[in-house]
């Protein structure tokens, strides 16, 4: 008998990809040149050339057996070496490759964070706007999520709301800095408070309550600021990562968990990750591309068409009247729509060939997501669609 659990989840398709899909369709219609397609986060960026040079060579001058054999169950100790090494020198920490574990891309990390530090019957709390997919990964992990309401005047923690949800019965806090899809991160002073509210809570409640931290974005920092590491603020906490975005390589699904080597149990996490992967499928992961990122550790891709492009819109936002906070990173922003019902205004902007998210279902209605990884003379051959479309729908502009 098929599970019904997965029959249900058949209608509740993910919206990004279905106004993504229209796009496609839109563009064999009419040229994709002119579908202005704001709605997926994929990187449009080559990666390092250092990056395929490092494959060339180990595709060249390896062991065909070895570089394409089974990793070890707690993924290669050079390369997790070679990872604690970046992150001490980078941020200060003093992580080992004991505390650090290869993974199929940030969702694998974030599956094997949640179990290990999460129970069936457990919570974990977050905090709108959220990435869909936190919903089916917590889920899946037999947890319940909880989601904090924004605090939409600049996208920190409503720390009151924060408050209301944590309980005896809760396992972890997830966070997303910067955000997916505001592209706000938070602030050392608001990384500082939640640490004491973590702090807090753990005596309260008798047991440990984890920050796990996800940050494909962490690279993507505009106006030269680095943006603070959450495992620096609060020893409990386990670091997602993926190089999906730092070196454009999505397609690879690469990327770590990063045990703080002062939480609790920090030398059993990975070893624990090692028997989380057993049960959840997200074995070994590949071998060339650990090593080949273990190289690359320190190089980005060159993501300066991200904040070009998002100067570009965030000023023309402003010009035509938005509301929206300017983002710290990634490639997102999250304005604030004309009209109450963030669905309506992006099914109107599909009549301007605008191809934008709604708020909703990242868990703050009203407002909508721009993914401006694209071409930035795309860009800007979008405004006058944009600015056509305020002024007919809203009389702005």
């Amino acid at each position: 008998m098929i599970v019904q659990h997965y029959k249900d989840m058949l209608g509740a398709k993910s919206v990004i990809r279905e106004i993504s899909e229209w796009s496609a369709a839109r563009g064999r219609e009419i040229g994709y040149e002119n579908v202005f397609d704001y709605s997926l986060g994929n990187p449009s960026v080559p990666c390092p050339p250092q990056f395929t040079a490092a494959c060339r060579d180990l595709l060249d001058n390896t062991d065909p057996v070895a570089l394409h054999g089974y990793t070890p169950t707690l993924t290669l100790p050079e390369v997790r070496a070679a990872v604690a090494e970046s992150l001490d020198r980078r941020f200060g920490m003093d992580y080992t490759a004991a505390h650090i574990f290869m993974t199929t891309g940030a969702a694998g990390a974030l599956a094997h964070a949640l179990r290990c530090v999460g129970a069936p019957g457990q919570n974990v709390v977050t905090f709108a706007p959220f990435f869909p997919e936190y919903k089916p990964y917590v889920e899946g992990a037999g947890l319940t999520l909880r989601v904090a309401p924004p605090r939409v005047e600049d996208f920190q923690i409503d720390f009151a709301a924060l408050d209301a949800l944590l309980d005896e019965d809760t396992a972890a806090v997830l966070i997303n800095s910067p955000n997916n899809p505001s592209g706000v991160a938070y602030s050392a002073a608001t990384l500082t408070r939640l640490a004491e509210v973590l702090t807090a809570a753990s005596r309260r409640y008798g047991h440990h309550i984890f920050l796990i931290s996800d940050e494909p974005y962490r690279e993507i920092a505009f106006g030269g600021v680095e943006i603070p590491y959450p495992a620096r603020f609060y020893a409990d906490t386990l670091t997602c990562y993926s190089f999906s975005k730092s070196l454009s390589v999505p397609g690879e699904r690469i990327g770590y968990v990063a045990a703080n080597p002062h939480c609790e149990g920090a030398d059993l996490i990975v070893p624990m990750c090692g028997q989380i992967s057993r049960g959840t499928g997200h074995n070994c992961p590949s071998g060339l591309f650990q090593l080949a990122v273990a190289r690359c550790l320190d190089l980005t891709s060159d993501l300066s068409v991200y904040e070009t492009n998002m100067e570009l819109i965030y000023a023309e936002l402003k010009r035509l009247g938005f509301t929206v906070n300017k983002p710290d990173g990634t490639f997102y922003i999250f304005p604030k729509a004309l009209e109450a019902d963030a669905n309506a205004f992006c099914r109107k902007a599909m009549q301007y060939d605008l191809a934008l998210v709604p708020g909703d279902s990242f868990g703050c209605p009203g407002y909508f997501r721009m993914a401006y990884c694209i071409g930035t003379e795309k860009v800007r051959r979008s405004f006058p669609a944009l600015e056509k479309f305020v002024q007919e729908q809203y009389g702005r502009g």
